[in-house]
C-alpha cells in the first residue's frame, strides 16, 4: 500500500498512485477542517484563542495546502497571536505568510501591527507601504500608517533627548579619561543627589564640590568649581569677614586663617568606564537605555588604580593649587564628585583628625 512506501520512492502502480491521492485528499480535508475550526474558536472569544492557535498549527503541519492557502493559515495564526500580545510570534507568522504568498495583504497589516507593538516603527511603516502597494484602496493599512507616523513624531523629541544625554555623558567620560582622573563609587548620595560635573563649550570641566566639616558632619557645596580655579579663590569668598559665621561654630574656630582642607587618599576602587557612564546618565532621558556602546573591552573595576589593599590617609590640600592639579593626584580616587574635609587648627578635634583617630561614617 502506498502509505508504507519508502521516502523518496515514486508510486509505480495505479494502486499506489490512487492510495497517495487518497492520502493527500484526506490531509487537505483535515487541514481545511482545522482551519475552519480555528476560525470558529476565534469567534468564541479570548479563552479559546490558545486552542485556535493549536488548530492552525496542526493545519500547517499537514503540509497539504497550496502556498496561498498555507499563507492564510500563517496569517490567521498571526492574528490570534496579536490578540494574545505575542507580538514576536505574530511578526514571525506574518513574515512566513508573506514569503509564501506576497499578495496576502492581511499578512502585511498584521506584520505592521506587530512591529508597531514592538516599537519597530521603521519596519512597521515599511510593511504598511508594501501592503498599500499591493492594495492601494486598503483603508486599514492607510489608517495604521498614520498611527505609526504619529508615534514616530511623539518619539522624536524623546529620542533627541536620549541622544543628547548620551553624547554629553560620553564627552564627560572622554574629558575625565584625557585628564587621567580616577573615579570611584559615590559617597554621601543623600547630600550630593544627582549632581555631576559639566563640560563647557571650551572643554573645561566644572565640578560640584562637597565640603564636609568633619567635626560636626555639616556640609557646604561649591556648585561650580572650575577645574582651573585655585582653592584659595573659593575659600576667600566663603570665609570672608562679610559672610555670617557658621551657625554651629559657637567658638568661631572656623575662620579663614584657621581652616584647612583635606582629602582621603588611598580610599576606594577606580570604576570602569562603563560604570562611570552609567552614573553620569542617572536622572537623564538616557538613564534606562540598555545599550550605551561602551561594553566592549571595558577595563574591570579596580584596574589599574586599586588602592583598597592599602590604608587610607588624610592629605592636606595646598590652597594655591587648582582643582585640576589636586584631582589628578595618583592617590586620589574621586567619589564621583570631589569631597574635601574642612577642619580648624584651633579646634580640639583637629589633633584627632590628623592623627587618624576620626574616620568618616560608613
Amino acid at each position: 500500500m502506498a502509505l508504507w512506501m519508502e521516502t523518496g520512492s515514486e508510486p509505480k502502480t495505479e494502486t499506489e498512485i490512487a492510495d497517495l491521492e487518497a492520502i493527500s485528499a484526506l490531509k487537505e480535508s483535515t487541514a481545511l477542517e482545522l482551519k475552519e475550526k480555528g476560525n470558529e474558536l476565534v469567534k468564541k472569544g479570548k479563552k479559546h484563542y490558545p486552542e485556535a492557535i493549536h488548530c492552525y498549527s496542526r493545519a500547517i503541519n499537514q503540509k497539504a495546502l497550496n502556498d496561498p492557502d498555507t499563507s492564510v493559515l500563517f496569517s490567521n495564526r498571526a492574528h490570534v497571536n496579536l490578540l494574545l500580545g505575542n507580538y514576536r510570534r505574530a511578526l514571525s507568522d506574518s513574515q512566513d505568510a508573506i514569503k509564501l504568498f506576497p499578495a496576502n495583504v492581511k499578512a502585511y497589516y498584521r506584520a505592521a501591527k506587530a512591529c508597531l507593538s514592538l516599537n519597530l516603527l521603521a519596519e512597521a511603516k515599511s510593511y504598511c507601504e508594501s501592503g498599500v502597494g499591493k492594495d492601494p484602496t486598503n483603508e486599514e493599512l492607510k489608517k495604521l500608517a498614520k498611527q505609526i507616523d504619529l508615534k514616530k513624531l511623539e518619539q522624536e523629541p524623546r529620542e533627541a533627548q536620549v541622544s543628547k544625554a548620551l553624547v554629553e555623558a560620553k564627552d564627560l567620560v572622554s574629558a575625565i579619561e584625557d585628564r587621567r582622573l580616577k573615579l570611584g563609587n559615590a559617597m554621601y548620595r543623600e547630600l550630593t543627589g544627582l549632581r555631576k560635573p559639566v563640560l563647557d563649550k571650551n572643554g573645561i570641566l566644572h565640578w560640584p564640590v562637597l565640603l564636609l566639616y568633619a567635626e560636626f558632619m555639616s556640609s557646604d557645596f561649591i556648585e561650580d568649581f572650575c577645574e582651573t580655579d585655585m582653592f584659595s579663590a573659593h575659600l576667600d569668598i566663603m570665609f570672608s569677614e562679610s559672610c555670617p559665621p557658621l551657625p554651629w561654630d559657637k567658638e568661631n574656630h572656623y575662620s579663614r586663617d584657621a581652616i584647612e582642607l583635606y582629602y582621603e587618599a588611598g580610599s576606594g576602587i577606580c570604576l570602569s568606564k562603563r560604570k562611570i557612564l552609567r552614573y553620569l546618565l542617572e536622572g537623564t532621558a538616557a538613564a534606562n537605555v540598555e545599550s550605551i556602546g561602551e561594553e566592549e573591552k571595558d577595563a574591570a573595576d579596580g584596574s589599574p588604580y586599586d588602592s583598597s589593599a592599602g590604608s587610607s590617609k588624610w592629605v592636606k590640600v595646598n590652597e594655591k593649587r587648582t582643582l585640576h592639579d589636586v584631582l589628578k593626584e595618583p592617590n586620589f580616587i574621586i567619589p564621583m564628585i570631589p569631597v574635601y574635609y574642612v577642619v580648624s587648627k584651633r579646634s580640639g578635634f583637629y589633633k584627632d583628625f590628623i592623627t587618624g583617630k576620626w574616620r568618616p561614617p560608613a
